[in-house]
């Protein structure tokens, strides 16, 4: 089997199918619905809500978290703000009471940011109320420590990893997908933002970025080498599109350096023309999803 179809294959196996997709998009719809007829008098499935997170991104593996943002009216805002104690507690229980119209098992998570909703089939909801800013970022509420707001950006990061998976041959979210791959095989101590903002960074910079898979293997290695190299003292990034700071204390580079290594010998192999070595050596960076 060659590289091509080894990897293109592979890249098949762990993308989200469109059934699960099918099923996310349709319980989204449901809870915008229901969030729209209580907060802005509207049944639409769509207005005022968003995607985030690495589903946003499209460069998730999951579907155990999709992550959603929910923009509601300034008023309302004002109201909770000038609330009389934690404002930003009682807020996030009238957003509870709305989708418990719809999904009774929604909860508030333990880190009092978000809407929880635990569905059967493993697929986990997270809504984060929001409202909209002047420049198109969002403020959401923390109910920790008495209650603040804080900010988050996510559509220039959705725009500009979209923007540049086009202009670089889709490998942009395949290698993120990949990455968070070898995270799970390996119990890699990086966030998903991170990922793909590594990604990212290494891609505009290497050559081959508008190739196909046939490249893969290198991508793999040379992206491992990037990886391995970063600042050891270096505990925040800032994140592709927003710029905002991604901190990470987790060591992930030395995982890296040994996954490195390991692709090396992956290359070696396929060289001499010994597929089952070559495909052991992929399997131990990648698990066993790896030509499944």
């Amino acid at each position: 089997m060659s590289i091509s179809t080894k990897f293109e294959t592979f890249n098949k196996n762990i993308k989200i199918s469109q059934d699960n997709q099918n099923k996310i998009s349709s319980r989204y719809k449901q809870i915008t619905k229901r969030l729209n007829l209580d907060f802005w008098r509207t049944d639409s499935e769509t207005s005022h809500s968003l995607y985030v997170g690495s589903y946003g991104r499209d460069t998730d593996i999951h579907v155990s978290d999709v992550d959603m943002l929910f923009q509601l009216p300034y008023e309302v805002y004002e109201k909770y703000n000038n609330y009389n104690g934690n404002g930003q507690s009682a807020l996030l229980q009238a957003v509870k009471t709305s989708i418990q119209k719809t999904y009774s098992t929604s909860y508030i998570k333990g880190d009092g940011q978000v809407i929880g909703i635990n569905f059967n089939d493993g697929i986990c909801f997270e809504i984060v109320p929001c409202f909209i800013n002047e420049n198109a970022s969002f403020t959401y509420p923390d109910t920790n420590n008495g209650g603040s707001w804080k900010t988050t950006n996510p559509k220039p990061e959705i725009k500009e990893i979209g923007d540049k998976n086009q202009e670089w041959n889709k490998n942009l979210k395949r290698l993120c997908r990949m990455a968070r791959v070898w995270k799970d095989n390996w119990n890699v101590p990086i966030g998903g933002l991170l990922i793909d903002t590594l990604v990212y960074n290494f891609l505009k910079d290497w050559e081959y970025k508008d190739k196909s898979y046939t490249y893969y293997d290198w991508m793999v290695r040379d992206f491992f080498e990037y990886v391995k190299n970063q600042n050891e003292t270096q505990n925040y990034w800032y994140a592709v599109g927003s710029n905002t700071r991604i901190y990470n204390d987790g060591d992930f580079r030395y995982k890296a350096k040994r996954c490195y290594n390991i692709a090396i010998e992956a290359i070696q192999y396929e060289d001499e023309k010994k597929e089952y070595s070559a495909n052991q050596k992929w399997k131990e960076i990648f698990g066993n999803i790896f030509t499944k």
